[in-house]
């Protein structure tokens, strides 16, 4: 499977982006989809999942309450609204697989890059201060 990802840029402090990461089998709408994010020198760092079902979702605290994920099963389709961006949040992005397929329609997605099985090239965001 491909994952593409793509809406990266530069963008001001306080400013917005939108990332959408497409997959290329079909079947990915029966895994978890999730966006981890790596910093020059930094270890990469989970942003945000949803479960198969797109019921269920899970932030880091770092970016509750600013940033959205959401998916389009018909589409492959994974996507993470950025509002008030802040400096600390450039990083290279990359969308991912989960590991396991479907179970609960409620069942939470997982946080671990370990849980997470194939990867996309990731894209870049860059913020200004």
């Amino acid at each position: 499977v491909q994952l593409q990802a793509s809406g990266g840029g530069l963008v001001q402090a306080g400013g917005s982006l939108r990332l959408s990461c497409v997959a290329s089998e079909r079947w990915s709408a029966n895994y978890a989809m999730g966006w981890f994010r790596q910093a020059p020198g930094k270890e990469r760092e989970f942003v945000a999942a949803i479960n198969w079902s797109g019921i269920t979702t899970n932030y880091a605290d770092s970016v509750k309450g600013r940033f959205t994920i959401s998916r389009d099963n018909a589409k492959n389709s994974v996507s993470l609204q950025m509002n008030s961006l802040k400096p600390e949040d450039a990083a290279v992005y990359y969308c991912a697989i989960g590991r396991n397929s479907r179970g609960s329609r409620y069942l939470p997605p997982p946080s671990g890059a370990n849980e997470y099985e194939y990867w996309g090239q990731g894209t870049l965001v860059t913020v200004s201060s």
